[in-house]
């Protein structure tokens, strides 16, 4: 079967197409034809092997990563109801860019019929992080909300979640192309912050989702009133954002809050597919690539052009 396998960590060039035999099921595991394949923006870290939070398996090896698609086998302790069945799987880290892969039956969650495979990989894990952080900043109605990264995979959905619970939500982002997607999710008010003095006019605000870092959550943290919530997920300026909040009354709910995602995941998953199918959350998968172009997707997502989800896809 196709593969792509890291070949060594660094560039996105590292990506090489490849062949493997196909995977066989093992006990309590299921074995799924893949039609779409999730790449985060951790992924990228992970293979310039510069990640500090996963344990990751030397090179070369085929990356992992949540995958959609149908049963095709079942192996020992697993129900064969499964077979045939439409599902997101996580079969860890390693084979999700291939045709096929061996994932735990654990980790299996059923696709509804409303929803496409690329949109519920768009939904999986960026959808479940939005859901959390969400929940974990208290987003009360009229409050006042800046998203950062507000086109991306995690922001786009921060940016409709926290309209559902009625906040007024500042949508900030880079180019005009983003704002324009912030702006149809639901953003109030879009803001480019790769202009100077971008956050001028814009507080007090209640919460921050800081999914950039550096001089932008810097930035952004001086916005926040006494008694709001800095809420970090990520670092795509390439440093998680650092600053001194003692006597600022700001709780700061930092990265670490990600730890505890995990024993949640499943339930978020399937809250945020089933708001997705209802019509009430909207994925955005913004670009997508056969799966031999996985370096270009890679570079998509690290030159920070992408919007949404990017997503490979089998066939």
């Amino acid at each position: 079967m196709r593969v792509v396998e890291l070949t060594r960590f660094g560039g996105p060039e590292v990506l090489v197409p490849g062949s493997a035999p196909a995977p066989e099921a093992g006990a309590d595991e299921v074995v799924v034809k893949i039609a779409v394949a999730g790449i985060t923006f951790v992924d990228t870290q992970i293979r310039r092997g510069v990640d500090e939070w996963h344990e990751v398996p030397e090179p070369p090896y085929v990356p992992g990563g949540i995958v959609a698609g149908v049963v095709i086998a079942t192996g020992k302790g697993v129900d064969t109801g499964w077979l045939g069945r439409r599902v997101l799987a996580d079969p860890g880290m390693t084979g999700s860019f291939a045709e096929q892969a061996a994932a735990p039956v654990e980790s299996l969650i059923a696709v509804p019929e409303a929803l496409g495979f690329a949109d519920a990989v768009a939904l999986h894990t960026d959808g479940s992080t939005a859901l959390g952080l969400v929940e974990g900043a208290r987003v009360q109605p009229g409050e006042v909300v800046l998203v950062e990264a507000a086109a991306g995979g995690v922001g786009s959905l921060l940016v409709q979640l926290a309209k559902s619970r009625g906040a007024r939500v500042i949508g900030a982002a880079r180019g005009a192309r983003k704002l324009d997607l912030a702006r149809s999710l639901g953003a109030d008010v879009v803001v480019d912050y790769s202009t100077v003095d971008w956050t001028a006019g814009l507080g007090p605000v209640d919460v921050v989702f800081d999914g950039v870092g550096g001089e932008i959550g810097r930035a952004a943290f001086g916005l926040v009133r006494p008694g709001g919530r800095f809420s970090v997920h990520g670092a795509s300026s390439g440093s998680v954002s650092s600053f001194d909040a003692s006597g600022s009354g700001v709780e700061v709910l930092g990265i670490e809050q990600l730890f505890g995602f995990g024993e949640h995941a499943r339930a978020w998953a399937e809250r945020v597919l089933a708001e997705a199918a209802a019509g009430r959350l909207r994925p955005v998968v913004g670009q997508s690539f056969p799966l031999e172009r996985a370096a270009d997707a890679h570079a998509a997502i690290e030159t920070r052009g992408a919007l949404g989800k990017t997503l490979l896809l089998m066939e």
